[in-house]
């Protein structure tokens, strides 16, 4: 898998969830805009869902869940926060909130914890009661 063209995709999908959510429903542009994001998102399925599926099977195993793994492009937040540029100008994302995908987990028990897709570089975050607490894959 080509890593660095994995996360430039994956960055896309993110600034075109960025600025669709700048829109409001009423606005011309907001179709054409969701559009190109499904877009952004299937081709972002079809070209790397074998891969990123075979992680979170590694993934949900480590966790101990039976969840059943979906197509990556659900494990995207809603909202993305920019981050400042590093010195290499790398915008890095953050996620707040309850994002990203449930996961049932004994380890967890009582918990809402829940994985999400980030990129810069690409990796799932695993949430826990709505905090972004460990990278548990990053794409290397």
């Amino acid at each position: 898998m080509d890593f660095k063209k994995l996360d430039q995709d994956l960055t896309a999908i993110v600034e075109k969830r960025i600025e669709l959510s700048k829109l409001s429903y009423a606005d011309e542009a907001y179709d054409d805009i969701e559009e190109e994001l499904h877009d952004l998102e299937d081709d972002f399925n079809d070209d790397y869902g074998d891969e990123l599926e075979e992680a979170l099977d590694k993934i949900y195993a480590q966790l101990k869940s039976d969840n059943e793994v979906l197509l990556p492009s659900a494990y995207l937040a809603n909202s993305y926060v920019p981050m400042k540029a590093d010195s290499k100008g790398q915008v890095t994302y953050e996620v707040k909130g309850l994002q990203g995908v449930p996961l049932e987990s004994e380890q967890f028990d009582k918990m809402d914890v829940r994985l999400v897709l980030v990129p810069n570089p690409t990796r799932f975050v695993l949430q826990i009661n709505g905090k972004s607490m460990k990278d548990i894959w990053v794409a290397k």
